[in-house]
């Protein structure tokens, strides 16, 4: 088993965390080979990085460890592949610094007022749909429906396309999942069709609002301008496409994991539920370390290099582990206890310090307080009832199902 075979992919969470474990405790940072990909050349391998000051070294050191070479996928993919997929977390300075202004820049503070008066509201109608119900699945019902409806609206993606949005997020973002991703043989063709769908999408959006300007995070993103500069079409739909599958995606995997973690920590759970808004901040960043719905990513040496008594040729990949490095006991007391009051907690579920880190890490934490707090007060009696069926992926902690029953009575 290495990190990214599909033994590692279809093993149970708590295997993939004690083998994350021994390769934390490893003094020797393993050479890894890449996965078989057909169509794919593979390369010469990769070094697993699973210690938290590890990660966090690299995360600093953009010019030393670029992302411009792919952050996604360990095998390399091509620099249009990884722009089409990644945007702006796939490219490095002066380039990656310039396309982010620019879609900062569209985070004004109307469109960021506008975005939590949402919050409280989608999470509300979630709930209250969920409520009606007496068996649920908390996938389905209660972590896909909010985020998406939130992304959504921020950006703009009329009702009628967000089915699509997400069935094609859900491609994306699957790690090659065989649920997600029936030919084995060929996935990237799934993940460039999915992808294309996207931008596909994202492009006749955007030149409507172009002709049309409205209340939404496409309009500002093709109206932004920095020092006289605009994105392109295909620069709004290629960040269309990140924001449609990170903007949502990980989002519902926190709180279904997170669920299901309080699932088995009921007196966690009790003591959040009773004293929401003291224990909100600590509890919402434990529940990120967690989670850590985002697995790994990948980074590429720019020259002969030492990280941590190790030598790095140039050219040589790294792949940060952060449910490893969010478990590792050198920073985290206890790693293995959900622990709501952890403080300090540097965790690394939005990547580490640097110019990569996380754009929408406020929006992530906004909404896993909105709807858990939604639903400790709408379903108190939330039970879980079976086992989570669990995303089988080595690049994301996700789960595909996780069935429920609420407190209401009837059929």
């Amino acid at each position: 088993m290495w990190p990214s075979s599909r033994r590692f992919r279809d093993a149970s969470p708590d295997s993939k965390l004690a083998y994350l474990r021994r390769l934390r405790d490893d003094p020797t940072l393993h050479l890894f080979d890449e996965p078989p990909i057909p169509g794919l050349a593979r390369g010469k391998g990769y070094r697993a990085l699973t210690r938290h000051a590890d990660l966090v070294e690299v995360s600093r050191r953009p010019a030393d460890f670029c992302s411009g070479l792919g952050t996604l996928w360990v095998n390399d993919l091509g620099p249009a592949f990884n722009e089409f997929f990644g945007s702006i977390i796939n490219l490095d300075d002066p380039r990656h610094g310039q396309l982010r202004r620019l879609v900062a820049a569209a985070f004004t503070p109307r469109t960021l007022r506008r975005l939590h008066d949402s919050l409280d509201r989608h999470a509300a109608a979630t709930v209250a749909a969920a409520a009606r119900r007496r068996d649920l699945d908390i996938v389905a019902d209660l972590a896909t429906p909010f985020p998406l409806a939130v992304i959504c609206d921020l950006v703009g993606v009329p009702p009628g396309h967000r089915a699509d949005v997400l069935a094609a997020s859900d491609v994306i973002v699957s790690g090659g999942d065989p649920e997600l991703v029936p030919d084995q043989q060929d996935p990237i063709s799934a993940f460039l069709a999915a992808g294309t769908a996207l931008a596909d999408l994202a492009a006749d959006l955007a030149e409507h609002r172009r002709r049309r300007p409205a209340d939404d995070l496409l309009t500002t993103l093709v109206q932004a301008d920095v020092d006289g500069i605009r994105l392109t079409t295909s620069e709004v739909a290629s960040f269309f496409v990140l924001l449609a599958f990170a903007g949502q995606e990980t989002t519902r995997n926190a709180i279904s994991l997170g669920l299901w973690a309080l699932h088995n920590a009921p007196a966690v759970r009790r003591a959040w539920a009773a004293d929401f808004d003291r224990l909100r901040p600590t509890a919402v960043e434990e529940v990120l370390r967690f989670t850590t719905p985002v697995a790994t990513m990948r980074r590429t040496a720019t020259r002969d290099i030492t990280l941590n008594g190790h030598h790095l040729a140039g050219g040589d990949k790294v792949l940060l582990l952060y449910a490893a490095a969010n478990r590792d006991e050198r920073v985290f007391p206890d790693p293995d206890r959900l622990d709501l009051t952890r403080s300090p907690n540097p965790h690394l579920a939005f990547g580490g310090p640097g110019p990569h880190f996380c754009l929408g890490a406020h929006l992530a934490r906004a909404e896993i307080a909105a709807i858990l707090r939604e639903i400790f007060h709408r379903l108190p009696d939330l039970t879980i009832t079976g086992e989570p069926e669990f995303l089988r992926s080595v690049s994301v902690n996700g789960v595909r199902k996780l069935e429920a029953r609420t407190g209401r009575r009837g059929p």
